[in-house]
Protein backbone atom coordinates (compact mmCIF):
# COMPACT_ATOMS: atom_id res chain seq x y z
CA UNK A 1 0.00 0.00 0.00
CA UNK A 2 1.41 2.79 -1.17
CA UNK A 3 1.22 6.67 -1.04
CA UNK A 4 0.04 8.18 -4.29
CA UNK A 5 1.22 11.50 -2.84
CA UNK A 6 3.68 13.60 -5.77
CA UNK A 7 4.12 16.92 -3.36
CA UNK A 8 4.26 17.30 0.18
CA UNK A 9 1.15 19.77 1.43
CA UNK A 10 3.64 21.81 3.56
CA UNK A 11 6.29 23.08 1.10
CA UNK A 12 5.36 21.93 -2.36
CA UNK A 13 8.52 19.71 -2.79
CA UNK A 14 7.96 16.50 -4.80
CA UNK A 15 10.74 14.73 -2.94
CA UNK A 16 9.05 12.02 -1.18
CA UNK A 17 10.41 9.21 0.85
CA UNK A 18 9.36 6.38 2.49
CA UNK A 19 10.35 5.31 6.23
CA UNK A 20 9.16 2.08 8.57
CA UNK A 21 8.55 2.35 12.41
CA UNK A 22 9.21 -0.81 13.58
CA UNK A 23 10.97 -2.61 16.79
CA UNK A 24 9.51 -0.86 20.04
CA UNK A 25 7.99 2.05 17.93
CA UNK A 26 5.05 -0.98 16.94
CA UNK A 27 1.21 -0.30 17.87
CA UNK A 28 -0.41 -3.54 19.08
CA UNK A 29 -3.97 -3.48 19.63
CA UNK A 30 -5.49 -2.22 23.49
CA UNK A 31 -2.51 -2.89 25.12
CA UNK A 32 -1.90 -7.10 23.90
CA UNK A 33 1.00 -9.12 24.27
CA UNK A 34 2.05 -9.66 20.67
CA UNK A 35 3.83 -8.86 17.80
CA UNK A 36 1.65 -5.64 16.88
CA UNK A 37 1.93 -3.70 13.66
CA UNK A 38 5.37 -1.96 12.18
CA UNK A 39 3.76 1.65 10.83
CA UNK A 40 5.02 3.24 7.37
CA UNK A 41 5.30 6.73 6.97
CA UNK A 42 5.27 8.72 4.09
CA UNK A 43 7.89 11.69 4.41
CA UNK A 44 8.55 14.73 2.75
CA UNK A 45 12.44 14.60 1.85
CA UNK A 46 12.82 18.72 2.40
CA UNK A 47 11.41 19.44 5.79
CA UNK A 48 10.60 16.32 7.09
CA UNK A 49 6.94 16.68 7.25
CA UNK A 50 4.76 13.26 7.71
CA UNK A 51 2.30 13.36 5.09
CA UNK A 52 0.49 9.98 5.56
CA UNK A 53 1.00 6.95 8.19
CA UNK A 54 -0.70 3.64 8.43
CA UNK A 55 0.06 0.11 9.95
CA UNK A 56 1.20 -2.48 7.98
CA UNK A 57 -0.46 -5.36 9.57
CA UNK A 58 -4.33 -3.75 9.65
CA UNK A 59 -5.99 -7.07 10.67
CA UNK A 60 -4.79 -6.76 13.68
CA UNK A 61 -6.94 -4.68 14.61
CA UNK A 62 -10.19 -6.05 13.77
CA UNK A 63 -13.17 -5.91 16.59
CA UNK A 64 -10.63 -4.06 18.65
CA UNK A 65 -12.83 -0.22 18.94
CA UNK A 66 -15.30 -0.04 21.78
CA UNK A 67 -18.18 1.87 21.80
Amino acid sequence: MRNEAKECPKCGCTHIGYGKQGGYGNVSANGKLSFGSAIMHVICTDCGYVIESYATRPKSFKGTLRS
